[in-house]
């Protein structure tokens, strides 16, 4: 049993928006998400989806996705991007899931999920204060996510041998790669992984990624992984 990750999958199986404008890479992306899926994930694995999963505005409009998500190899747990307009109450998903029987599909918010040794934590976070134009509402948001990530770790119930993971939609470092909040709150939890999205074509180019102070960063953009997704533990 693997764990995988990636984010930012922006499939529009049922409405119309052409990714190949934002570049050749997304030429055909679902296409090459699906070939390297498969050919990457077994059954009993599980695929972190870091959030911007669906264009759809409605959650009734993103059935085709989900049913293309869940047709995938692997157990799937999905979190919160900037662009999931679709994402209601909790109570409003899981019976979405189940009266359309997508069963390899969970969405974490607020919450923990256990996975063999590793404990899986998250929320969408934000961006963080040192960005350009960062103001007010920026910081009341900024802030409710952080609050949402102490809920996560909160949830945990750790065994001496596991390892904290942290998934994030938003970078948890600002645009000239400081370290925010987000990074106090793991440290005082003893976060060992940190994978996070958001990022596309030249804005990669500024990704904090590697171990620093005992956290091991990831960027899990879709397209910047060649729409494969990318192994973090075994």
């Amino acid at each position: 049993m693997a764990v995988y990750a990636i984010s930012d999958l922006h499939l529009a199986l049922s409405i119309h928006k052409p990714m190949d404008i934002f570049g050749p890479r997304w030429e055909d992306y679902m296409e090459k998400l699906k070939m390297f899926w498969e050919e990457t994930v077994a059954n009993d694995d599980y695929v972190i989806i870091a959030g911007d999963v669906s264009w759809a505005t409605y959650l009734k409009e993103a059935y085709e996705d989900f049913k293309f998500i869940n047709s995938l190899p692997g157990n799937k747990i999905i979190t919160k991007g900037n662009h999931d307009y679709w994402w209601t109450t909790q109570k409003k998903l899981c019976e979405f899931l189940d009266e359309n029987d997508f069963n390899t599909i969970k969405f974490l918010q607020n919450s923990s999920i256990k996975v063999e040794d590793i404990i899986i934590c998250g929320t969408r976070g934000w961006n963080c204060p040192g960005d350009e134009e960062f103001g007010p509402q920026d910081r009341k948001i900024y802030e409710r996510e952080l609050n949402r990530l102490k809920l996560s770790l909160a949830s945990i119930k750790k065994e001496d041998n596991e390892k904290i993971m942290v998934v994030l939609h938003f970078p948890p470092f600002n645009s000239k790669g400081e370290p925010s909040d987000f990074i106090d709150i793991m440290k005082k939890n003893n976060v060992e992984i940190c994978v996070y999205g958001h990022l596309h074509g030249a804005s990669c180019l500024k990704a904090v990624e590697g171990t620093i102070e005992g956290i091991s960063y990831s960027l899990i953009s879709a397209d910047y992984l060649g729409f494969k997704p990318i192994e973090i533990s075994r």
